[in-house]
């Protein structure tokens, strides 16, 4: 279950970082007015993206009626996670410095329309975050041992609070944290969980004969990784990591993760500019960008 409230917890942190931004923005401008145009695109875009999740899975477990077409379901909903996850955590890693900017702007240009633009500004600012949610919840879910059940609902809704709790926390400026830091590593734990999702649907793939090699296993380890054990399950439900896995099952790991992890954990050089002495420089081309911390959330008390 670690897997979906690590989910919760990164999708449900920037979503609360979006909205504390807004209202921040809106506190201080003395614009409190609007402030009811803002949660009424927050409390859509949440219910939207509940409703969404539910169709998911009614579409998984109702219209669907054979075995080979819901397996098919799921690997096309895996890839699909797959794709999102890697989008969502590079997006924010290069767009984790102007957020803050961005959406003062917009929301400075949505003020000046008028309530309904203020409303469907944050109503875009948080779906794009539910409906990633809801996806990678139902792929994430799928592909550890006890699916879309209760628990995996309970670590997904418990993982939302805790970004919520934290995100009010820094709204206050009751607590610091780094938050670059904290997306590096919540990154780099879900490119893992992408990489399981990935395995998994390429079994999903395979049990619906569009891939071959369902019984051409890589290897056997379930002598020592026993899946009924507490670490075999934890393994396995965070990772999708299994004792016996398909050749094609570990090539899609390996081809995922350790070229996906190499990118995102590296850090690339600013190439030095030559300067010519004869030209002036520009002050502002010095300045050096602020880091993405909780500096980009500002207090209405400040």
């Amino acid at each position: 279950m670690f897997a979906t409230y690590l989910i919760g917890l990164r999708e449900g942190l920037e979503a609360t970082l979006v909205v504390s931004i807004l209202v921040a923005f809106l506190v201080k401008s003395q614009r409190r007015d609007r402030l009811p145009q803002v949660w009424a695109g927050v409390g859509l875009a949440v219910a939207l993206s509940v409703l969404f999740g539910s169709l998911i899975q009614y579409t998984s477990t109702s219209l669907l009626r054979t075995s080979e077409s819901r397996e098919l379901f799921e690997a096309v909903t895996s890839v699909a996670a797959v794709v999102f996850v890697t989008w969502m955590i590079f997006w924010m890693r290069r767009a984790a410095r102007t957020i803050a900017g961005e959406l003062r702007g917009k929301l400075t240009d949505a003020l000046a329309v008028g309530s309904l633009a203020v409303a469907g500004m944050a109503f875009l600012a948080v779906i794009r975050e539910g409906l990633e949610t809801a996806l990678i919840f139902y792929a994430a879910a799928e592909s550890a041992a006890g699916g879309t059940g209760p628990g995996a609902l309970l670590a997904l809704a418990g993982g939302i609070a805790t970004a919520v709790v934290i995100g009010f926390l820094l709204y206050r400026s009751a607590v610091r944290i780094n938050l670059s830091r904290f997306f590096t590593w919540t990154g780099a734990l879900l490119i893992l969980v992408a990489a399981g999702i990935l395995k998994y649907g390429v079994h999903d793939f395979q049990e619906a004969g569009v891939l071959p090699g369902l019984n051409d296993l890589a290897f056997d380890i379930s002598g020592t990784l026993d899946p009924s054990s507490w670490y075999g399950a934890l393994l396995a439900g965070m990772f999708n990591v299994t004792a016996a896995p398909t050749v094609l099952e570990l090539i899609a790991w390996v081809a995922y993760a350790v070229p996906v992890l190499a990118l995102f954990l590296r850090r690339p050089g600013r190439p030095a500019k030559p300067v010519d002495p004869a030209q002036p420089v520009d002050p502002a081309q010095r300045a050096e960008p602020v880091p993405a911390d909780v500096a980009a959330v500002s207090s209405p008390r400040g």
